[in-house]
């Protein structure tokens, strides 16, 4: 069947442009032309947008264009590490999560232990940002977000971070590096201090760990339709 690339734009819900840009990224195999240098389409055309387009929700566009290139040179091989790859990725990031959750509660009851938390000198930016292995710019970073509000001392502005927002600080550097956006830290931050509550602090690592569950699903999607794609093209 001879499909136009309107035609094929239409069945994946594409424009006829994003279509030409995946022929050129070699997700698709290059189309033969017409005399009029019309691109020509088929099924195999077809499947292969499907499939790349199955891939890309679990695997990301990057590894799902790398994948799809690898089929198309009928190099299997490459194709199912890059699956593999990207799963055990997901293994990774789930004992992560895992980690950071254990982490994340330890920091918590020492957060709301106020009376038994040392006061010890204000850190300086560089101080706090050696202690946590991140950049000061990182620190100034969230506190532009407002996620750390530092005293100023008096005459030089220096900023000083008390036990309170050191303890922010590591709280916040825990949850990114558990991959949480700004807009999940704030809520954690703000139901400690005004509550005292932790409920915010679960609800963003079940929220972190259904993340997974859906990335897993997705690719598990995306890795049946490449199984069918190559065992058209075995």
């Amino acid at each position: 069947m001879s499909l136009r690339p309107v035609d094929l734009a239409r069945k994946a819900g594409l424009s006829t442009q994003a279509v030409r840009n995946y022929e050129a990224a070699g997700i698709l195999p290059a189309a033969p032309r017409t005399e009029s240098g019309y691109r020509q389409y088929d099924d195999d055309h077809l499947r292969a947008l499907l499939t790349y387009r199955g891939l890309a929700p679990g695997f990301g566009g990057e590894v799902s264009t790398a994948i799809m290139r690898a089929a198309h040179e009928g190099d299997e091989s490459t194709a199912l590490r890059l699956i593999d790859a990207s799963h055990a990725g997901l293994h990774e990031q789930r004992l992560a999560t895992d980690a950071a959750s254990e982490a994340l509660g330890a920091a918590a009851e020492e957060f709301l232990d106020e009376p038994r938390a040392a006061p010890g000198p204000a850190l300086l930016v560089g101080e706090l940002a050696a202690q946590l292995g991140v950049k000061t710019s990182t620190l100034r970073v969230w506190e532009a977000a407002e996620l750390l509000s530092p005293e100023r001392e008096a005459g030089t502005k220096y900023r000083r971070y008390g036990p309170l927002q050191v303890r922010d600080a590591r709280i916040i550097n825990m949850l990114r590096q558990g991959r949480y956006g700004f807009e999940q830290i704030r809520p954690v931050l703000e139901g400690l201090r005004r509550t005292g509550s932790t409920e915010a602090l679960r609800a963003a690592v079940a929220e972190r760990r259904a993340a997974h569950d859906r990335r897993g699903r997705a690719m598990l999607h995306g890795a049946a339709l490449l199984h069918d794609f190559l065992a058209r093209h075995g």
